[in-house]
């Protein structure tokens, strides 16, 4: 449509054609997941699965059952990050997602490789697809919350997430640095057109803690986090430091055995 603003919840154009191809998926009869919440952000390598993996193990250490689904489909870590290896069982009605050592569920597409080394070069259709059957396919049974680990940007899968999936909100993942405010406002106003509750945002690499006076040092510069939050009306949830230690059990496969809390307030 020539004026169209790209807000299909407003729109009232009944015979527009991108507004009659959304319809929300359904979801796999044998799961039955209670929040579904993405972890998104407007640009790359603010470390958005190290916050996808981090809100896992919080609410797995309140005793809830917990569920990811990775939709970073062509640059996936999640299962790195819990030391989850091997590849998604099937009875050839459902695909089963694999679990960590404490029980979190995991599906992603490096457990769709015969090696998890393989690139996945695939275009933007196939991609958006393989996240659909992640939602449809997979028996996920009795799950309190379900993190979705989206790519950076506004782009195919985000997009795919929001219209097909029963979201109940998004955390933003953001980084102490002069064009946060950017990133902050391009994954704001996506959620705005696609319905979509912001629980509030993160901020990553946000600070080193020194070693001899356990002092907290902005190595990227003052945080910009307070004035982004009241700008956009946003709850800050928390903020994680730049630590050795994190990503030394990322790397190997232990995040579940992270004993900080770096959420300060998790409203959902």
């Amino acid at each position: 449509m020539p004026d169209c603003d790209n807000n299909c919840s407003s729109c009232d154009v009944e015979n527009c054609e991108s507004r009659q191809g959304i319809q929300k998926e359904k979801m796999n009869e044998n799961s039955n997941v209670k929040k579904i919440i993405g972890v998104v952000s407007g640009k790359g390598g603010v470390g958005k699965s190290l916050v996808t993996s981090l809100l896992a193990v919080n609410k797995l250490n309140e005793g809830k059952k917990v569920a990811i689904l990775d939709a970073d489909i062509t640059g996936p870590s999640i299962p790195q990050c819990f030391g989850v290896h091997g590849s998604l069982m099937s009875d050839g009605v459902n695909a089963y997602p694999l679990k960590s050592k404490k029980g979190v569920e995991i599906v992603s597409s490096n457990l769709l490789l015969p090696d998890e080394t393989d690139p996945i070069i695939w275009r933007g259709p196939i991609i958006a697809g393989t996240v659909k059957q992640f939602y449809t396919d997979v028996a996920y049974g009795d799950v309190d919350y379900m993190f979705v680990d989206m790519p950076p940007g506004t782009g195919d899968v985000p997009l795919t997430v929001f219209q097909s999936m029963d979201v109940d909100g998004i955390v933003i993942v953001t980084t102490p640095q002069d064009l946060v405010s950017m990133i902050v406002s391009k994954a704001i106003k996506m959620a705005e057109q696609m319905n979509i509750k912001v629980y509030g945002i993160v901020e990553n690499m946000s600070y080193i803690v020194c070693p001899d006076c356990g002092k907290h040092l902005e190595v990227f510069g003052k945080s910009k986090l307070e004035e982004v939050a009241k700008k956009y009306n946003l709850e800050i949830l928390g903020r994680i430091p730049v630590d050795p230690k994190l990503t030394e059990l990322c790397d190997n496969g232990e995040i579940e055995e992270v004993k900080e809390n770096y959420f300060s307030k998790l409203d959902f």
